[in-house]
């Protein structure tokens, strides 16, 4: 059982930014991701930095945290340039470098570079490319490749990632294309739960549909002779019907964390505090939870 948070680009670096970074690697989080996204929600008119810079900055000053992203899409990320931007962070944090990928939704970052917004079905058919792609840039020396959506021309990504044969995928998918493409190059499934669920739902409502996801998982393993318990699985907290109340009191935490680690979870991802925003929290119960909730779980 892990336990690891989200934090998010909204603080410069030099005024508290970093301070969040190293605080994660002392409170033992297993990793720390960011949202990779040009903007997000709430917090569009506010400040938002980008995902690659901050975690390059997190590499250079902590030692042992690893390091990622929840989630990257094509969206507005091109594999060629992203490859090489992650050989570079791979190299520059030691191998400590985890990419989280999903095939992104409506929203600032789906027009933001002046594309009209794609369908669900054009996004699962984009990421359906993005990925292979992907793994080919970050395995392969040299890489030509001409497909419907992205191409690549002798694209050289040498010497590769510190991590072999390259950094681990945590793969966002609840579909059965993304879950297919999970099970063939992830190396973790990342869910949120079921956003149908998140205002009108009940917990035990969410419960059974994340149950469900992970049977669809384990059928999309079996179907190309996979272990489903080969993949890491991750839940990025927050979006389910119970949003931030795990965060309230550690018997809280520790009443959510147990029944989704009933369900397999290997993972839990918490979001680091921000005041004044859907991710508002006590500090100090964070802090406690980081230090003593796994402990508490395993008694």
């Amino acid at each position: 059982m892990r336990l690891s948070t989200v934090i998010l680009p909204v603080r410069r670096w030099h005024e508290g930014g970093r301070d969040e970074w190293l605080r994660a690697e002392q409170l033992g989080f297993h990793t720390a991701y960011t949202y990779d996204h040009l903007s997000w929600r709430t917090f569009r008119d506010g400040p938002w930095y980008g995902a690659v810079p901050t975690l390059t900055a997190a590499a250079a000053a902590t030692e042992r945290l690893r390091l990622g992203t929840l989630v990257t899409s094509p969206n507005f990320r091109h594999p060629v340039t992203l490859a090489k931007d992650l050989i570079s962070l791979d190299d520059i944090s030691g191998g400590r470098i985890t990419l989280g990928i999903g095939a992104g939704g409506n929203g600032f970052d789906a027009t933001a570079l002046g594309q009209e917004a794609w369908t669900p079905r054009e996004r699962a058919d984009r990421f359906g490319e993005f990925v292979p792609l992907l793994d080919r840039l970050l395995t392969e020396g040299s890489v030509t490749y001409d497909g419907s959506f992205y191409s690549a021309v002798e694209a050289r990504n040498i010497p590769g990632c510190v991590q072999r044969p390259r950094l681990p995928f945590a793969v966002a998918a609840t579909g059965p294309r993304g879950l297919k493409l999970a099970a063939k190059h992830g190396q973790a499934w990342v869910t949120t739960g079921d956003p149908k669920l998140f205002e009108t739902g009940t917990p035990e409502q969410s419960v059974e549909a994340i149950r469900g996801q992970i049977d669809k998982l384990g059928k999309a393993c079996a179907d190309i002779g996979r272990d489903v318990a080969e993949l890491d699985k991750i839940l990025l907290t927050g979006f389910t019907p119970e949003a931030g109340r795990p965060l309230e009191s550690l018997d809280a935490f520790v009443d959510f964390a147990g029944k989704h680690f009933e369900l397999g979870f290997t993972e839990l991802v918490i979001h680091a505090p921000i005041p004044d925003s859907d991710f508002a929290a006590d500090q100090s119960v964070f802090e406690q939870i980081a230090t003593e909730g796994l402990a508490q779980l395993s008694r």
